[in-house]
């Protein structure tokens, strides 16, 4: 199963997931990979896009949060971290 083979990915830093991702595209770019394989790659691909997208949510949501008016409409972003 797809999702077995790539339980790796969720162990990965940013920056490892990104590169191998980085690779996936070059891969599947130059065009001279078999199809079979090609498919694989892609799964591969679209879990560590999933793992990538979620680690920098978690980045932001620690580096800044929403600033509301009375009204409760966002005015901007202040650090997380500010008192």
């Amino acid at each position: 199963m797809a999702g077995e083979a790539n339980e790796d990915v969720k162990a990965m830093s940013f920056e490892q997931a990104l590169d191998a991702l980085e690779k996936i595209v070059d891969d599947l770019e130059r065009g001279d990979v078999p199809l079979d394989q090609s498919i694989r790659i892609y799964e591969r691909g679209e879990a560590l896009k999933v793992h990538c997208d979620r680690l920098l949510k978690a980045a932001e949501d620690k580096v800044e949060k929403i600033r509301l008016s009375r009204d409760g409409k966002p005015v901007g972003t202040e650090p997380l971290d500010a008192e």
